[in-house]
């Protein structure tokens, strides 16, 4: 009988080996109207957080933004990140600088000003129900949204998904694989992204414990990157050759490779990465990612040709799932590989 060498095992001697083997093109598997870039937060750091101004700004970029979802203390479901209004509330009261979403009702919540601080021009600016968002992408397939779950019930999200006729562009983000197992039975359809940061051995630790449930409801995964400090001696960590090693994995299992940067950078940062296997990115700032993968794929002059073999689990993008390129033709049908 045939033995199925273990994720962990391959994993281990992919970072072995990691040194001396190039991560294939991103190229020829991903064509460039098929990246996949998450706006963080909605916009990154230039755009208010989590607005409906800032996921109309995503969308209309080609970009796919993400919404934090939370819950009112009287049951709406909304769009915020922080645990507290300290820092997104411009001139926030006293006595609500340490409260949160939870605490307030949504009538309360329709009084905080989420624009402001970042900028006069964009003041004014709401938190919305994510039903409202929910309901701006009906009727409208390239408009995909990340929804990055806190506390809130995944039933609700997924009854919105099959009232507005969206689940194919909802893409349920968790560090908890728990709740994306939970979501791809409640929205089949749907994609999934599970994110995680750490050092090497923790991050290493929790590919193994995905292993024993064969990555199940995993569509793609996320990778924190950290920019060094002027003393360290590698680029960024993880090291290039785990990312490598990690990029090389995932690819095995048709997982989508995305990875998300911390700390000052410029766009030498992503065509690094691009270079190590990553095929999408999350990112605070949008457009300068936007361009960098746009001249990256430039720099070589020749059509990007995508095997059969890559659209098993991985991230689709909003023209793949649509079957529409920029003309509104019809892309070609694609088999599914076999899942392990």
């Amino acid at each position: 009988m045939t033995k199925t060498v273990p994720f962990f095992a391959v994993f281990l001697l992919g970072l072995a080996a990691a040194a001396n083997e190039p991560a294939p093109d991103v190229r020829d598997r991903v064509p460039l109207g098929q990246f996949v870039i998450q706006a963080h937060r909605g916009g990154g750091a230039e755009m208010p957080e989590n607005t409906l101004e800032t996921f109309q700004y995503a969308w209309r970029l080609g970009v796919v933004p993400e919404a934090d979802v939370r819950m009112s203390a009287d049951g709406v479901v909304c769009a915020f990140h922080d645990p507290d209004f300290s820092r997104v509330v411009k001139d926030v009261p006293a006595e609500l600088k340490q409260k949160g979403v939870s605490d307030l009702a949504w009538k309360e919540l329709q009084s905080l000003d989420v624009g402001a601080f970042r900028g006069d021009q964009f003041a004014g600016q709401r938190i919305p129900k994510i039903e409202d968002v929910i309901q701006a992408m009906a009727g409208h397939p390239r408009r995909w949204l990340y929804l990055d779950v806190k506390k809130v019930s995944l039933k609700r999200l997924a009854d919105w998904a099959g009232q507005y006729g969206v689940g194919r562009q909802l893409i349920l983000t968790s560090t908890h694989h728990d709740h994306l197992r939970q979501w791809k039975r409640l929205v089949p359809d749907s994609q999934t992204l599970l994110w995680m940061r750490g050092t090497e051995a923790e991050l290493a630790g929790r590919l193994k414990d995905l292993e024993k449930t064969d990555f199940e409801g995993v569509t793609s995964l996320q990778i924190h990157v950290f920019m060094p400090t002027a003393d360290a001696e590698k680029p960024f960590r993880p090291s290039p050759d785990f990312l490598r090693a990690v990029g090389k994995t995932l690819r095995e299992r048709g997982i989508a490779f995305q990875a998300l940067v911390w700390g000052e950078h410029g766009p030498d940062v992503y065509s690094a990465l691009l270079d190590l296997g990553v095929e999408s990115f999350a990112t605070d700032h949008p457009e300068m990612t936007l361009q960098a993968v746009k001249d990256y794929y430039a720099a070589r002059n020749e059509a990007a040709a995508v095997p059969q073999a890559m659209f098993g689990r991985r991230l689709l993008s909003p023209m793949e799932v649509t079957g529409l390129v920029g003309d509104g033709s019809r892309l070609p049908q694609r088999k599914k590989a076999e899942s392990r």
